[in-house]
């Protein structure tokens, strides 16, 4: 493996955590209705769980609403049950063949927490990325004391600083994303 690989494998894992905190993040709610907030929810359906997504139709009618419309009219109760069991805070309705969830602009105690929760969820992204980092230094590391490999003491130095700059990178963008969330859970 050389340090060109070596620094693309970390990249791609770093960008892979990013990914992951983007779609973690849109599952917080900010008072605003969002499809996101339901889509990866768990139902059981039939003994397996199933994300609510591949069973229903979900929908914003209203800035504050969501609409679930189940392709299965019999696995309605299963969705409701697993929407009120999901600590979110939300009271879905009946309404016929579709299920009517009212989302309420949360206190600002909840907000808070909200916030606290995405200050985490970027912090555990943080962890991971330098996690990506120390293993391709190892790497790195090896190749320098292999001596049938051709890297230098300078370029695994040089390789570790490419891999150094990447990490920055990638730290500095989940603290965008991150302070991005928390300024619209915080607002009103």
């Amino acid at each position: 493996m050389d340090e060109k690989t070596i620094l693309k494998t970390a990249q791609q894992g770093m960008d892979k955590a990013i990914e992951y905190l983007t779609k973690e993040l849109r599952g917080i709610r900010t008072g605003r209705a969002s499809t996101a907030l339901l889509e990866y929810l768990k139902v059981d359906y039939y003994g397996s769980s199933t994300d609510l997504r591949d069973l229903a139709a979900i929908s914003v009618p209203e800035p504050t609403q969501l609409l679930v419309k189940p392709f299965d009219p019999s696995s309605k109760a299963s969705i409701v049950k697993s929407i009120e069991t999901a600590e979110l805070g939300l009271n879905p309705t009946v309404d016929g063949d579709t299920i009517r969830i009212a989302v309420p602009s949360p206190s600002a105690e909840r907000r808070n927490q909200l916030a606290a929760q995405a200050k985490k969820m970027g912090e555990e992204t943080k962890i991971a990325i330098r996690n990506e980092r120390r293993d391709a230094q190892k790497q790195i590391d090896v190749l320098i004391k292999d001596k049938t490999s051709s890297m230098s003491e300078d370029q695994g130095k040089a390789a570790k600083s490419n891999i150094d700059e990447a990490t920055k990178g990638h730290v500095d963008q989940i603290g965008k994303i991150v302070s991005k969330k928390v300024e619209e859970i915080t607002s009103i």
